[in-house]
């Protein structure tokens, strides 16, 4: 088979496969007008409801970003004011601890107060080491409630008994009988009092 002849039947399969495709193309309609598929109209959802639905998942998500970023700002704070809180009040525990060493520490020095010599340098040491004792706790943020003549508050106060007192007012404290200790402002312990009521006859 010579050149010619070969070529001649390449260009006849390629026009013949062009003619099955352009026929696989057409399309007949119910009138039996024919038409390619290349004119047919594709069929589009409404532009508007479209931009509608995208303007309703942009502010869904919208919502859901500022709601995460309130969550994330309240977590961040609530995690600063732990961080606050535990080292305000970290050294709670160990102040309840020493408070009962102080309190002996000041009875012992009452008791000791007798006038005798050997005695007064034994009672003024005990007031450096107790001052020593009280700066340090001062320190750390521990502030005594010594409330003698104060009026009478239960939210710092504990009283212990009433005692009708002509020369008081009444509801006052005329008497401590254990001090109260803040810590930072937070009660670690509530003064133990005393507090005046008006006599019976009043």
């Amino acid at each position: 088979m010579s050149e010619e002849q070969k070529n001649e039947e390449i260009e006849q399969a390629i026009d013949a496969e062009f003619d099955e495709s352009t026929e696989s193309a057409e399309v007949i309609d119910a009138d039996g007008n024919q038409s390619s598929e290349s004119d047919a109209v594709e069929e589009h959802e409404d532009p508007v409801a479209l931009l509608e639905d995208a303007r309703n998942k942009a502010d869904e998500h919208w919502n859901l970003y500022l709601r995460t970023n309130a969550e994330m700002d309240n977590l961040r704070k609530r995690a600063e004011r732990d961080v606050q809180n535990a080292h305000k009040f970290g050294i709670e525990k160990l102040v309840g601890e020493l408070l009962p060493v102080m309190d002996s520490m000041e009875m012992g020095m009452a008791a000791g107060d007798s006038g005798d010599e050997a005695t007064a340098k034994l009672v003024e040491g005990m007031e450096l080491t107790l001052k020593m004792f009280a700066d340090a706790l001062q320190k750390v943020g521990v502030a005594q409630i010594d409330p003698i003549g104060e009026v009478f508050n239960p939210e710092f106060h504990q009283a212990m008994s009433m005692v009708e007192n002509p020369d008081a007012e009444p509801n006052t404290v005329i008497a401590v009988m254990q001090k109260g200790y803040l810590l930072n402002d937070r009660l670690v312990r509530p003064a133990m009092v005393m507090v005046a009521k008006a006599p019976a006859s009043e």
